[in-house]
């Protein structure tokens, strides 16, 4: 899931909010420090740092993303870890007399460009949706026809080189309009500004104290989930067994998803995503296992066949995944209009205002030209401009990488031809500046959506016969990694503006990131592979939920509707058409009343997977918002701080556990619940 906002922004008010005045300057604040030259920016300590908390962040979303997709912003994160440990680092020298270097702000947003570049990679490489769902793995569990030539198994050497070749075009595709999108059309980019705030409040004598003692609590609570996950592998020794399968609301609600699995990443997720997603998974859980697969299971022999494994796709779980794809189609496609709307709109605003003030200055009209900027515009403008990147470096870079892709994708999937990609790169410009132009607005990345479009029309274009499923997902492949990592960098081109950090270095740092990228995350899912037998398997510890779903949309785009179960295509136009009723009702009432509607999108989630990790989430919304109404600035202080501890010490405990289990060393225990009838007979059958 990419990071959203429910608020949508309005140009001329974003053009008009966001400038400081001079009492309340941030520029004015650092005006006694100097900007170092872009080079200097991009230090070795900086990216040693980066390269640590690459391998931390990719564990996290590895994690996230095999088991429900749901995935939070960690940019507070990133940026809190980044400055503690530069900061000690250079304490310690200055103590020993050996700092040659000061820590600045631009080296922190540098560290923050970086760490979040190489983590991305973990998302939109695809190991929990497209790349996972072309293994065999997942293909058993689609029933389509050609199966045998729709699978690749995952492999360390085709994934990393299928990374650098589609990871980088993005960045050269958007290189020219940084001026047009920063500074002439002042985009906002909620998540760039909101991560330059932090950055430049961590070097305020203020700022930094607080920073030590938010690193504090994260430390703290990042020692706590490490051994609680460290204790729960004790009683693991089997299926089904540990704190995670504990019925904590009964053994009838277990059997139907409903119980919390304290899991201490997911309560950390919870006091991160706002409280209206939290809610609306509650609600998509309810809706769909507490009503409508107990509903559909009576049908049993009706509306499927009563002989088929609760594996096939034929059956319940046919229902589950296809109107759980049905609700996310109709909330992207909405999106999708919507973002394009606002796009367009913002571009013709913004095309007649020039065109407004040509005819002025023609006639004659126009006031003289005064420096209507504030101080910290001026002075961000001005170094933004300063260090230029070559348009041609732009051009030869983009022309380069889609002649390699071109000829080297063919060769790693087969049934991909040059010619698809060819018409892929040709479009992706297009495609790169609508979702880096419509996150500016919105904060809003619609990466998957372009991928989900890229699956239908490729797939249907290649063919059943020709491997058009497995050309369906490779395809989304390229398109996801194109437009997400171009809407990245023009984050991180707005964070550099208010940071004073150079677009050289933001540009280096991203490429130098998405390397590190292409390396550590092929690496972590390969660890995860090897570890974990059951990966990808339905009701297993990693189930990986978005690669059976984009294997299945792949199958829907070349074989049409006759893979559907009975009566699931009725089912799927219905809940289609109410992903975008609800979305257009939430738009229509206005924010106040759209806080208490929920999300179609986040509603699908559970579907499929169930709704203990929703649980969890609710249960950390909850402990935020009892907090909040005790202390509302220490919630809103350290919050962010605690949830990061929680997610960051689970998420590192896979590493260990991972290794424990190619190891062959095993849970000594196994804890299992079991009803008083089942326990008698157990006893009995040891008894006897």
């Amino acid at each position: 899931m990419e990071p959203t906002s429910s608020t949508e922004h309005d140009v001329h008010n974003e053009n008009g909010g966001n400038r400081n005045t001079d009492t309340d300057s941030i520029e004015k604040i650092f005006e006694s420090k100097k900007v170092p030259p872009w080079q200097n920016q991009l230090t070795l300590r900086a990216f040693v740092v980066s390269f640590i908390l690459g391998i931390l962040f990719t564990f996290i979303v590895m994690k996230l993303n095999l088991t429900t997709g749901i995935i939070p912003s960690l940019n507070v994160s990133a940026g809190l870890l980044g400055f503690f440990f530069v900061k000690t680092w250079t304490k310690f020298l200055g103590k020993s007399g050996l700092l040659k270097q000061p820590f600045t702000r631009q080296e922190n947003t540098v560290i923050q460009t970086c760490v979040v570049a190489s983590s991305g990679i973990a998302f939109s490489g695809g190991f929990g949706s497209y790349l996972f769902g072309m293994s065999e793995v997942i293909a058993k569990q689609s029933n389509e026809a050609n199966a045998a030539q729709n699978m690749k198994n995952p492999s360390l050497g085709w994934m990393i080189a299928f990374l650098f070749v589609v990871s980088f075009l993005g960045l050269f595709s958007v290189v020219p309009l940084r001026k047009i999108m920063i500074i002439d059309f002042k985009l906002i980019y909620p998540s760039g500004t909101a991560t330059a705030h932090l950055i430049n409040s961590f070097h305020t004598p203020q700022g930094a104290k607080l920073a030590r003692k938010q690193v504090r609590t994260l430390g703290k609570f990042f020692s706590m989930s490490f051994l609680w996950g460290f204790f729960q592998w004790f009683f693991t020794g089997g299926d089904d067994c540990g704190f995670m399968n504990f019925p904590t609301l009964g053994l009838k609600a277990y059997e139907n998803k409903f119980y919390f699995d304290f899991s201490a990443t997911y309560v950390g997720v919870g006091m991160i995503c706002p409280h209206l997603v939290n809610v609306s998974l509650l609600v998509g859980t309810i809706l769909s296992w507490g009503i409508m697969w107990p509903l559909i299971n009576e049908k049993k022999g009706d509306w499927y066949s009563a002989d088929l494994k609760s594996s096939s796709l034929h059956g319940l779980q046919g229902y589950r995944v296809f109107i759980a794809i049905a609700m996310i189609l109709g909330d992207g496609l909405y999106n999708f209009v919507k973002v394009l709307y606002y796009t367009l709109s913002g571009l013709y605003r913004h095309f007649n205002d020039d065109k407004t003030k040509a005819e002025e200055a023609i006639t004659g009209n126009s006031l003289p030209d005064l420096p209507s900027l504030s101080y910290d515009d001026q002075k961000r403008t001005r170094l933004f401009l300063k260090d230029q990147i070559p348009t041609w470096i732009a051009i030869v870079g983009y022309l380069t990488i889609a002649i390699v892709s071109v000829i080297t994708l063919p060769h790693i999937f087969h049934q991909l031809k040059w010619y698809y990609v060819a018409a892929i790169y040709v479009c992706a410009p297009v495609l790169a500046f609508c979702n880096a132009f419509g996150c500016g607005l919105t904060d809003w990345s619609l990466a998957s959506t372009y991928g989900k479009l890229a699956i239908f029309v490729i797939g249907a274009w290649a063919g059943g016969s020709n491997g058009g499923v497995l050309a369906g997902l490779a395809a989304c492949g390229v398109m996801m990694n194109i437009v997400s990592t171009a809407s990245d960098l023009t984050q991180d081109f707005k964070t550099g503006y208010m940071t004073l950090a150079s677009p050289r270095s933001m540009f280096v740092s991203q490429v130098i990131g998405t390397a590190m990228g292409c390396i550590i995350s092929p690496c972590v899912f390969w660890l995860f592979y090897n570890a974990f037998d059951n990966l990808g398997v339905p009701g297993s510890e990693y189930p990986a939920p978005y690669a059976l779903i984009f294997r299945n949309m792949a199958i829907l785009g070349v074989e049409g509707f006759s893979t559907l179960p009975e009566k699931c295509l009725l089912l799927c136009y219905i809940f289609f058409g109410f992903a975008i009723f609800v979305n257009g009702i939430r738009d229509l009432v206005g924010k106040n009343l759209a806080r208490f509607i929920p999300i179609p999108m986040a509603m699908a989630i559970p579907f499929y997977i169930g709704g203990y990790f929703a649980i969890d989430m609710c249960v950390g919304s909850l402990i935020l918002f009892i907090w909040s109404k005790v202390n509302k600035a220490k919630a809103a202080a350290f919050g962010p701080a605690v949830a990061s501890g929680l997610i960051c010490g689970d998420g590192i405990w896979t590493l260990p556990s991972s290794i424990l289990a190619l190891a062959g060393v095993n849970p000594p225990i196994c804890m299992k619940f079991l009803s008083r009838s089942t326990n008698v007979k157990v006893d009995a059958f040891l008894g006897s």
